[in-house]
């Protein structure tokens, strides 16, 4: 009977788990992501950190990575440094870590790398670990190379805030645009 009982609890919640537990997906334009971030910045990743969290509800090795970023804010010009947190990473030194599919890949979080990252602030992203949030996971961080003409933001493709390469001065521009909608 005792086993029953438990398999019916297990049961009733799962079934009660799958209510809530709808994901989604979003495809975000630069609009989209200008309206739900509260900065983004272009800058150099100057120390890349792996942390792990042993949490009493949420769980055990709960791991995330702090990046922290040197550069500008493209939302308002100054100079910054901050540091943008995201759940997963791997330390392949230390075998510690777990990978995330939705976490950036090691290439595009290489220490001296420039790049583009949209952030939020979090209370509890998981484990009550708090900060600043890379938004929409890997879709909030875009690599930037240096050409003839100028820096240039690589694009992800459809579905991205940044779907095709453009050039940094243009993407200042087109984000102020995006602010300015965002404040009407």
């Amino acid at each position: 009977m005792k086993i029953k009982a438990n398999l019916l609890l297990a049961a009733l919640a799962l079934g009660l788990a799958g209510t809530g537990a709808h994901s989604q997906i979003l495809e975000l334009d630069l609009s989209g992501m200008v309206s739900r971030t509260e900065n983004a910045v272009y800058a150099e990743i100057v120390d890349r950190k792996l942390f792990r969290i042993d949490h009493p509800i949420d769980g055990p090795e709960l791991y995330f990575t702090t990046l922290t970023l040197r550069g500008e804010s493209l939302y308002d010009g100054t100079s910054i440094t901050t540091k943008v947190t995201f759940p997963g990473g791997y330390d392949p030194e230390t075998g510690e870590g777990v990978w995330n599919s939705e976490a950036p890949i090691p290439d595009d979080i290489r220490i001296g790398n420039r790049i583009v990252a949209f952030y939020k602030w979090i209370d509890n992203m998981g484990g009550d670990v708090q900060g600043n949030v890379l938004y929409a996971a890997h879709g909030g961080l875009f690599r930037t190379t240096t050409s003839p003409s100028g820096t240039v933001v690589l694009g992800r493709g459809e579905g991205y805030a940044i779907g095709t390469n453009v050039k940094l001065e243009n993407l200042r521009s087109q984000i102020a645009q995006a602010r300015q909608i965002k404040k009407q």
